[in-house]
């Protein structure tokens, strides 16, 4: 009796061991630091890209080896940001600024289910007039299997513009944490992919209409460095200064330097505000007020809110902040491509065949 004890004390001690072992190795698993293939330059080459198409411009840049020298806009701007032709006339003057700087720009977006790094006129006015679907990180492989056409957001294009290795993305300002965010617990994707992608976003902050303290708060606790251009005060979009301090950055070296360290060291994106150079006005954040008050009245909520607001004050000033929004957007894109230029950035340098796209 005392020997069959023994045997399955000894048993039991070694299916306790085994258990022990494999949820060791479990742990290991759930809490390792590898990246995911997507994250990692050394991988891209593994990747099937025939769902990736370049502009010809782009494509000869990466064929030249200058990946670094490439600026990535995002197309929601384009659909959604302003009226055609202003939305079409604006991304044309915006590329050749970027152009104007030695830089190769690379407006993004999804026609036909395939990934386009770079549109042609004709693309390009295809989704200023059409109003194309605006596509955030969630959506893109749905958008992709549909064969469908999506503006990609800051955070696809972020996303798809990594993926390419391209690491610095132009922009008018980043979403945030709503102000109805005790509510609605709504708070921007864009601050979530900054966390996990080393990108340099140029913008003139976190939009006005938005909670911008909480929305840095945010981004402080997903690693992301924020940052002010040649100012110790982070912008508040239509306004030159939101009253927080940030790092300050005086040159665009440093700005580069800051994001090749994010692709060696940390994985995480950084956020540059530049301010407008422009002066305050206050009917802008009276109109900035009245419009979010009657959006929750409407009951607009969601991905459908920031462009009901920005529309709406942009009627109620008389388009003053449509005007400065082109303003700070071309002010973004010099910066960038000035970014860019100045300094080495790691970039892959592989470079996939491309689809057409046959939208009209």
């Amino acid at each position: 009796m005392d020997q069959q004890k023994r045997i399955r004390k000894k048993a039991a001690a070694a299916a306790a061991a085994a258990v022990h072992r494999r949820v060791g190795q479990l742990t290991c698993q759930l809490t390792s630091t590898t990246p995911h293939p997507s994250r990692s330059i050394d991988t891209l080459s593994n990747y099937n890209k025939n769902y990736i198409t370049y502009s010809d411009e782009v494509r000869a840049c990466i064929e030249n080896q200058r990946h670094q020298h490439i600026v990535a806009l995002e197309s929601t701007i384009v659909a959604h940001g302003m009226p055609y032709p202003q939305n079409y006339e604006t991304a044309k003057e915006v590329e050749n600024i970027i152009r104007q700087e030695g830089a190769v720009p690379a407006t993004i977006c999804i026609l036909g289910g395939v990934i386009h790094i770079g549109l042609t006129d004709d693309e390009l006015r295809y989704v200023a007039k059409n109003r194309v679907e605006k596509v955030s990180k969630r959506d893109v492989a749905a958008v992709m299997a549909l064969g469908s056409d999506g503006a990609t957001t800051v955070a696809s294009t972020m996303l798809l513009a990594h993926l390419v290795g391209i690491r610095v993305f132009v922009t008018g300002g980043i979403g945030g944490v709503h102000r109805s965010f005790s509510e609605t617990m709504d708070v921007s994707a864009d601050l979530v992919e900054l966390g996990k992608t080393p990108m340099t976003v140029v913008c003139a902050g976190v939009k006005s209409i938005l909670d911008i303290p909480r929305t840095l708060e945010f981004l402080e606790t997903q690693g992301v460095c924020v940052a002010a251009y040649q100012t110790d005060e982070f912008p508040a979009f239509f306004y030159s200064k939101s009253g927080l301090r940030v790092r300050r950055m005086d040159s665009v070296a440093e700005v580069a330097a800051c994001t090749r360290y994010n692709v060696e060291v940390t994985g995480s994106g950084m956020v540059l505000g530049v301010p407008l150079a422009a002066g305050e006005n206050s009917e802008i954040q009276q109109s900035i007020e009245k419009a979010l008050a009657e959006a929750r009245d409407a009951n607009i909520t969601g991905s459908a809110e920031t462009p009901f607001v920005l529309q709406r004050v942009q009627q109620l000033t008389g388009g003053e902040s449509l005007a400065r929004n082109i303003a700070l957007v071309k002010q973004n894109a010099r910066i960038g491509a000035q970014i860019v230029m100045s300094g080495e950035i790691i970039t892959p340098s592989n470079v996939p065949e491309s689809p057409t796209f046959s939208g009209q």
